[in-house]
Formats: structure tokens, C-alpha cells, sequence
């Protein structure tokens, strides 16, 4: 009997110390609440661990209570919700990259004022197995807004060859741990890719980082030449810390740089200066100095731009060979329709579609940069990942990781909200909602899968959806309501047969189930 009671009691412990932790609350009356981490207790999401045939999990975030809770359903054999989502695992469409966001200088600024235990927490909540497991990462090239001051990695005029290069302090104090971290935690494959704002200024037509100005010169010219090494230093850098690069865009918002006052780092391009730059300077020096493999990425702007900019790109046979995709930034997006990612991945479908930009309160109506616990942002964060998906984006990354109370530190006063709010007085952050909206795409839709068919049967405009097959043969299935109603569902798999679930009021749900 003392054997079975000792057996039972250690049982007992292992199932208490699987258990998720629980999110503690904080409502600021923004319609929904932030979950409150510091260096003694942070929530964690439930493992997603393989079901038996004929089950699935669904895991729900909802603006009342949930934040990726956890229940186990099964299939049944008759259909009883209202409406019917049917999967076809046999139409797919575009392979998946990854989630994630971007480790800026802010970002790295904020974890940092932690106690090293929340810091801890914080990045486990981002790339851990008990966290969201992003997938994604972007660095800017040197300094971006969301530094303290701008600078670059070589100030020194007329340093062609290079030889005064170095990474800046930011880099090695703000960057380059907080990726090590993620990296070392993580049970995933990060792919980190860099972005540019700008030339060092000696390098400009304006000298000066900020505001109307190019590359002095033409492409094959010595500065588009040094330019081109000057992202093979970057690259050679952080390889010496063990940071091997999956991919670079070619430039941050190219049409920044046209604007005669535009006030942070930025630098113009046309699509054919890009084009001829790639082709005469940055693809040889890529492929010359072994990152071939390096995906290299044009536009990195707004769909607005699409397909545009990538027809006066590969106008020239000569940049297929060097170019692996394309980064969208989601600005514009509720202005634009999503005809130009359908026509681009249309007329060019061996290039990928990836987005690699977004945050909330940017916009000049938004008065509050910050708005700790809004639903009404989680809801435009899963709208746009959903409509992306759908139209053969292959992933999403966000902007900062961590940023202040404020929206900072951003030396040009341009903040803006962020998924996890820092607040060094209190030694705590915020998990906000939308951090939870992207963890319901990052931790399912892994690397490798597929996008699949998804049929509906008497559905509701309003509701919201995207199916995928992961490599492990599993389906995930999102579905986002976003109207203040509950809903009864039907899943239907030919394979396995109907679940039949109910959609919270304002909530955002992510089914999974696998088919062994």
C-alpha cells in the first residue's frame, strides 16, 4: 500500500508541475486585460502534445477570460453546429516560414531593466516550449527609430574597403543576448533575418541618415560596392557569435527614402536601382563571400507597391538568381484590398511572400500608442495574419518585442504598441492580447506546413479562418469571431468525421488534431 500511495503522490506532482500557470489579471479598460509577469510568476500555455485518433484539442483566447486556454473535444459522427468548415488536405498551397517579431534596440533596452528572473520570463514567453515559440526574428542593420540615437556600423568618410567596420555597442549589449537567449530556450529553428535603414551618411547623397537621400553614385560604383560588403560585414559579425542569418531584405522601406522630410533612418531606392544593385553589387558579393543560401528579400514596404515593384525587378532574368522573396509591411492594409499578394505570388510563384512588419498604434488617429488590455487590437492582429495566410503569405513577423509604457524608447518620438509592455518601476511586464493572437498562429503553424482547402457550409462573414497540414501530418485549423455572440461549429475531417465546438463571444480559436 506505502508503494502505491508513494507511486500515486509522485504521479500527482509531475501531473501539478505540467500544468500551465494561470495568467494573473490586470484590466485598464480597454475592453479586455493584460496578463502580469515578473521575476516570481509569468502564465505558460499548455503543451501541444499528439492526441489519440478522433480527438483535438481547441485552444481559445477570448476578451472576457481565456488566454490560450486549453479543452480536449472529439469527433463524432454527426453534424450538429449551425455551420460547417470542411478540410481537404489534398489542395495545398503555400509552405510556411515562421512567426515572429523583431529584436531592436528598444526591445533588448527593455528586457534589460528586468530583473534578470523576468527577463528570464519574458523571453521564455516568447520562444520557450511553455511560451508562444516564435519562429521568426528581424535586426535592423545598425540603428533604426527604435534606438536611442542613430548611428551606423561605419562612420568613418571614405572607407571603402571597410577596415574602420565594427558592430556597435547596441549590437553586442542589446541585440546579439537577448537572440542568444531566444535561441538557446527555443526547441525550434529561429530564422533571423536583417534589415537596413540606412547607409552610414558618407555613403549618401544627402549625408545624412535621415530624410530625401540614396547611395551616391550608380550600381557598380564604388559606394553601391561598399554598400554590398557592408552587408557581408554584417553577416561575418554575427556568424563570430554564433548568429547565422537565414535571410536579409535588401532595404527597410525603400519609399522612405524619397521623402524630402522623412524623419527617421531611411534611404531611397526605385525597384530598378534595387534591381541593378542586387544583380551588379549585393548578389555576386553575397554568393562570392559563401551566403549563397542567404534568402534575400526585395521591396520590404507596403503592398501598395505589389506587383510593381517586383515586375521591374525581374524584368531582368539576371535577379532570379539572387532573389529568394518578398517582405510585405501591413500598413496600409485596411485600405488596401488583397488583390496585389494574389497577383504577385501569381505571376511570380517561385518567390515567397513573407510579412515583416506591423505593430499597432502607428497611425495619426490612434492617440493612444500604448493601449494596455485593447481587444480591438488582438482582433486587427488576427485579422490581418488570416487575411495574409489566405492570400500565400508564408509567415508574419511583428515589430518590437518589448517596448515601454510609452511605446520606446524611439529617439524620433514615433511609439507605438507592442505585445509585451515593459514597466522597469514595477519590475513586471504585460503580456497584452495580442500577444496571445499571435501565439495562436506561432506555436501551431509551424515551419514546413501547408496551407490547405477549407470548404464552408452557411457561414458567417464575420467569422474568420485559415487551415494548414504541419509536416507531423496534424491539422490546424484558426477560427477568429469577432462579433459579441457565442457561435456553434462543426469541423468537419472526411478522415475522422464532425467536431462539433462553440466559438466564445469575441474570441480567437486554434484547433488542432492529428489523424494516426
Amino acid at each position: 500500500m506505502r508503494i502505491l500511495i508513494v507511486f500515486f503522490v509522485a504521479h500527482l506532482v509531475c501531473v501539478v508541475s505540467l500544468a500551465p500557470t494561470p495568467c494573473t489579471k490586470k484590466d485598464y479598460g480597454k475592453g479586455s486585460f493584460v496578463c502580469v509577469c515578473n521575476e516570481v510568476s509569468c502564465d505558460t500555455v499548455e503543451a501541444n502534445t499528439p492526441l489519440t485518433r478522433g480527438m483535438l484539442a481547441q485552444y481559445t483566447s477570448s476578451s472576457r477570460q481565456h488566454r490560450l486556454d486549453k479543452q480536449v473535444l472529439k469527433f463524432e459522427a454527426n453534424a450538429t453546429g449551425s455551420y460547417t468548415y470542411t478540410i481537404n488536405r489534398t489542395e495545398t498551397f503555400q509552405t510556411v516560414i515562421g512567426f515572429g517579431g523583431a529584436f531592436t534596440d528598444a526591445a533588448g533596452i527593455n528586457i534589460l531593466s528586468l530583473p534578470p528572473k523576468a527577463q528570464d520570463n519574458l523571453i521564455s514567453s516568447y520562444f520557450a516550449p511553455t511560451g508562444i515559440e516564435y519562429t521568426t526574428g528581424r535586426i535592423p542593420m545598425a540603428s533604426c527609430d527604435f534606438s536611442t540615437h542613430t548611428y551606423s556600423y561605419d562612420d568613418h568618410p571614405n572607407d571603402f574597403n571597410l577596415t574602420q567596420f565594427s558592430l556597435a555597442p547596441e549590437d553586442l549589449k542589446y541585440k546579439i543576448p537577448i537572440v542568444q537567449k531566444a535561441m538557446a530556450i527555443s526547441q525550434r529553428n529561429i530564422s533571423i533575418f536583417g534589415s537596413p535603414w540606412s547607409a552610414p551618411a558618407w555613403m549618401k547623397t544627402n549625408n545624412n541618415m535621415t530624410g530625401k537621400g540614396s547611395l551616391i553614385g550608380q550600381p557598380g560604383g564604388p559606394y553601391y560596392k561598399t554598400w554590398a560588403n557592408y552587408f557581408i560585414r554584417f553577416l561575418q559579425e554575427y556568424e563570430k557569435h554564433n548568429i547565422s542569418l537565414w535571410g536579409l531584405t535588401a532595404q527597410n522601406e525603400p519609399t522612405d527614402g524619397e521623402i524630402t522630410k522623412f524623419f527617421f533612418q531611411c534611404m531611397g531606392w526605385t525597384p530598378e536601382q534595387q534591381r541593378d544593385f542586387i544583380i551588379q553589387d549585393l548578389g555576386p558579393a553575397l554568393h562570392q563571400n559563401g551566403f549563397r543560401d542567404v534568402k534575400l528579400m526585395i521591396l520590404d514596404d507596403t503592398r501598395l507597391m505589389l506587383p510593381y515593384w517586383v515586375e521591374k525587378v525581374f524584368i531582368s532574368p539576371a535577379a532570379r538568381k539572387y532573389i529568394s522573396g518578398v517582405g510585405v509591411h501591413w500598413y496600409e492594409d485596411p485600405f488596401l484590398p488583397t488583390l496585389p499578394l494574389d497577383n504577385t505570388h501569381k505571376n511570380f510563384p517561385d518567390l515567397f511572400l513573407l510579412a515583416t512588419e506591423a505593430c499597432e498604434g502607428s497611425m495619426f488617429y490612434q492617440m493612444d500608442k500604448v493601449s494596455l488590455g485593447s481587444w480591438s487590437r488582438a482582433q486587427s492582429y488576427t485579422r490581418s495574419i488570416i487575411q495574409d495566410l489566405n492570400h500565400w503569405v508564408t509567415g508574419w513577423t511583428d515589430w518590437n518585442i518589448a517596448l515601454d509604457t510609452q511605446g520606446g524608447p524611439n529617439w524620433a518620438k514615433n511609439f507605438v504598441d507592442s505585445p509585451v509592455i515593459v514597466n522597469a518601476t514595477a519590475k513586471e511586464f504585460y503580456k497584452q492580447p495580442m500577444f496571445y493572437a499571435l501565439g495562436h498562429f506561432s506555436k501551431f503553424i509551424v515551419p514546413g506546413a501547408k496551407r490547405i482547402s477549407l470548404s464552408e457550409s452557411g457561414a458567417v462573414e464575420t467569422i474568420e479562418t485559415v487551415a494548414f497540414l504541419l509536416p507531423d501530418d496534424s491539422v490546424v485549423l484558426v477560427i477568429h469571431n469577432s462579433l459579441d455572440g457565442e457561435y456553434s461549429m462543426t469541423l468537419h475531417d472526411p478522415d475522422l468525421g464532425y467536431a462539433n465546438v462553440k466559438l466564445e463571444p469575441l474570441s480567437i480559436n486554434t484547433f488542432i488534431w492529428w489523424n494516426k
